[in-house]
């Protein structure tokens, strides 16, 4: 007892701000149901297992750990206890659905290090200071249940303030209960009620241009009328969540039950506790109405749970279940299957296997990490690493193996861009058709950024690779640019399809049966089958590009683009677009096969940079006009951006709002102004200057924090004037300084060739991730990973032998380079 007085300075009691670390090893994947328990420094409040607790002690010198064991109890029969209903869309809280987690007793100790003393606890004789200590490390949230309860729950709906005293006029008008048309135009789905008027009109016009045509907006827009519900998703059904179960939840399903009803002024779905009697003004009986539109959120829950389903996931199959290094599960986090079979992949591949296992202990990660290891991307791509190969958490259970859970991986990689964690109707239904194409941009970028200046080290290097893009204008005069990329986004060429007569004779089938009120079985549908080959040939074909500023002409023209690769990389990663996006921010999923070869040959594929004769367009604007200069955007953001299916005019308006800023600034501008009534208007001379004036009060606010003047200027333009945004800018980018350039964060497009792996363009097929469902915010993804010569499929926890290869359902296929 003494000892542990002696040490009492280096005792802390937590605050509420302090996040504690007691459910996992920041260094490995050890928890207090491992075999040695944990060990939550009483200082940092970092936890540790057994094996790497004296790391711990020899970095920091803190002696005091609370030592926690769990072990399992005895399974209690459930089988008679009612299910609860659920009232909450959450997992593991009180009203949420039950995370059905086993019953553990748990027990606590005072360790002093390096001898390993042990004291009880609880103990009266212990000193006030520590019993106080331990008992709110026992009592606080973790910082790992803090992120999952932050993550599940869904944000509520706020009651809209106009709601209450809603006007309606009495103009006499009656709803019928079928047969909607937009006043304005012909459009029949996606329509909208203005609960003051009456007028039925159509959604916003969508970012690629589908959609409804404004005429909603532009309503209230005339009449400053405030509430629309969308017809077609209203119900009285108010216990509708009851009808969905955990394991829907665990294929990342997100909903929000009942009617849609926006508010305008608002700029938010919002709840209207008066919606019924708001309806019936207009002769709506809200109490016998039936849903014929999902609400957005709700078309999520549309996955295919069908033929699909069973044979991407190898269902049904007698498969060998598959253990040890290289072949370890990843648990499901709740939305995490996509995170885990990709990360599954990279770690099938040499570079990330290098990098992160062969050449980096965990040890050394855990010496060169901050204060706070769990912050830390090599420390957790590392701790990712071991915890995938060493193959220390891939032992049977009854189950088949538990999986390790990459809580703190997950959450390191997506910091600093909170839209991948938002509801918003755009933004989810955007990155419904995008996410492949950015989150891999913002991961690869980020290992980027850890491993500044050193290829050999750098895993993402093997993935990258050039694209040489030539613009030809009618003037015969021609462009090139160069772009780097880690991904190649191919759409899919519907019309190539090999089986055309097959297809041609089902839809006439289809037809008849529809006729006679009949389905067709998931057996019989006859889905188009199209060769890579032709997708590949897509990407490389001759691409119309409208609005195309011409400084030969000094006018918007239509150009010709043709792209090719500069540089072929080790590791080619292609992206089939699968998904379109309809009315109503509703992301289509072609349902399409892809014939993928085993092997792949793009040499012919490489450009040929300028060729004799060629004459180039001038930089900028002719010099022979008075007139200021046409802002001109940065071809590489925006070919960046149109690269990942953004409108290509959209993406010119994005670098130049954010002075060619850099990619991910232009992509945070395009999603906040995606909605803008004047998103499509023509880029005006002094567009520039207009879009970038910053309020001088936000300036100063950035610089009472210490930061630039400059900085904060360039920050600000970069996220809309929005300080916080340009506060999490400024910290992702530590290279910004006073006297650094407006593209000192460009994504190195112009990246000099020899940083670049190069050699043939022949490919063997290694891997690939497939996706089943309506969305990719609905649904589920699993790998298949040719490992040791054979095919083993990836399913979060579950690692088994592959025995029927669903190859030509996938989502991103991986090519590892033929050595030749």
């Amino acid at each position: 007892m003494d000892l542990l007085r002696s040490h009492l300075h280096k005792v802390r009691i937590p605050e509420p701000t302090n996040r504690i670390h007691k459910d996992e090893c920041c260094v490995s994947f050890d928890t207090p149901r491992s075999e040695g328990g944990l060990y939550v420094d009483m200082s940092s409040f970092l936890g540790f297992g057994r094996e790497h607790v004296e790391w711990s002690y020899e970095k920091t010198g803190n002696p005091v750990y609370l030592h926690i064991v769990q072990r399992r109890k005895p399974d209690a029969d459930e089988s008679d206890r009612p299910l609860k209903k659920p009232t909450l869309l959450a997992i593991g809280v009180e009203g949420g659905f039950s995370d059905q987690e086993p019953e553990y007793d748990e027990t606590f100790e005072i360790v002093i290090l390096p001898e390993f003393i042990s004291l009880p606890f609880p103990s009266v004789d212990l000193p006030e200071k520590v019993r106080l200590a331990v008992d709110k490390v026992i009592l606080a949230e973790s910082a790992d249940r803090k992120q999952q309860l932050a993550a599940w729950v869904a944000d509520k709906k706020k009651i809209s303030v106009y709601a209450m005293d809603l006007q309606q006029l009495d103009n006499g008008v009656i709803v019928p209960p079928t047969g909607w048309k937009c006043s304005k135009c012909e459009k029949t789905e996606n329509l909208w009620l203005n609960l003051t008027d009456g007028m039925i009109l159509c959604g916003r016009k969508l970012w690629d241009g589908s959609g409804g045509n404004n005429h909603a907006i532009e309503h209230y827009k005339e009449t400053k009328y405030p509430l629309a519900v969308k017809l077609g998703t209203i119900t009285a059904d108010l216990e509708a969540a009851g009808n969905c179960t955990p394991e829907l939840l665990h294929f990342e399903i997100f909903l929000l039950f009942c009617s849609d009803v926006f508010s305008y002024p608002e700029d938010d779905s919002i709840e209207d506790p008066l919606l019924a009697q708001h309806l019936s003004h207009f002769g709506i009986d809200f109490s016998s109405l039936q849903k014929t539109e999902m609400t957005t959120a709700e078309r999520e829950l549309d996955c295919n749970t069908n033929y699909d389903w069973n044979r991407i996931q190898e269902s049904g199959k007698d498969a060998e279940l598959l253990f040890g290094p290289g072949y370890t599960g990843l648990a499901n986090l709740g939305n995490s299957c996509y995170m885990a079979s990709i990360m599954q992949v990279m770690f099938s591949t040499h570079p990330f296997i290098s990098r992160y296992f062969e050449k980096q202990s965990l040890k050394a990660a855990f010496a060169t990490s901050p204060a706070d290891p769990t912050l830390d991307l090599n420390m957790q791509m590392t701790k990712l690493g071991h915890g995938l190969l060493s193959g220390k958490y891939s032992a049977p259970t009854n189950e088949g193996q538990e999986g390790i859970r990459p809580r703190m991986f997950k959450n390191v990689i997506a910091s600093n861009h909170p839209e991948f964690s938002s509801m918003r109707q755009q933004v989810v239904f955007l990155f419904s058709s995008l996410m492949p194409s950015i989150s891999s941009y913002i991961f690869f970028d980020r290992l980027d950024q850890a491993n500044p200046g050193n290829h050999e080290l750098n895993p993402c290097t093997g993935f990258k690779f050039i694209i040489e893009e030539r613009v030809q204008c009618p003037s015969g005069k021609v462009s090139y640019n160069k772009r780097s990329d880690y991904m190649l986004s191919l759409n899919i060429p519907l019309h190539e399809a090999i089986n055309k007569e097959e297809l041609e004779a089902f839809n006439e089938k289809k037809a008849a049966m529809d006729l006679d009120g009949k389905e067709v079985s998931t057996e019989e549908i006859v889905r188009p089958r199209v060769p890579l080959e032709a997708c590949l040939a897509s990407f490389s074909g001759p691409e119309e590009i409208p609005d195309f500023y011409s400084t030969a002409l000094n006018s918007k023209t239509t150009a010709t683009k043709t792209a090719g690769f500069k540089t072929f990389p080790d590791y080619l990663v292609l992206h089939m677009r699968k998904f379109v996006m309809e009315a109503g921010w509703v992301p289509k999923k072609l349902d399409v096969y892809i014939d993928v070869p085993d092997t792949i040959d793009i040499s012919h594929m490489r450009s040929k940079g300028v060729q004799p004769g060629e004459e180039m367009l001038p930089e900028g604007a002719s010099g022979n006009s008075a007139e200021p200069a046409q802002p001109v955007a940065n071809e590489d953001i925006v070919s960046q951006l149109a690269s990942m299916g953004f409108n290509y005019f959209h993406c010119q308006k994005a670098a130049i709002n954010t002075l060619n800023t850099g990619v991910e600034e232009a992509m945070n501008w395009l999603l906040s102004h995606m909605d803008d009534p004047d998103i499509d208007d023509p880029i005006s001379k002094d567009q520039q200057g207009s879009e970038q004036s910053v309020d001088e009060s936000s300036v100063q606010t950035l610089v009472s924090f210490g930061f630039q003047e400059d900085v904060a200027i360039k920050a600000l333009k970069a996220s809309g004037g929005n300080i916080e945004k340009a506060t999490d800018w400024i910290f992702s980018h530590p290279e910004a300084s006073s006297s650094a350039s407006a593209d000192s964060s460009t994504n190195n497009a112009k990246a000099d060739d020899e940083d670049m792996p190069d050699g043939s363009g022949r490919y063997k097929l290694m891997a690939f991730v497939s996706h089943m469902g309506t969305s990719t915010h609905c649904g589920h993804y699993v790998a298949h990973v040719l490992k040791d010569g054979k095919w083993a499929i990836f399913n979060d926890s579950k690692v088994a032998a592959s025995v029927d290869l669903p190859k030509d359902m996938g989502y991103l296929y991986f090519f590892q380079r033929i050595s030749s």
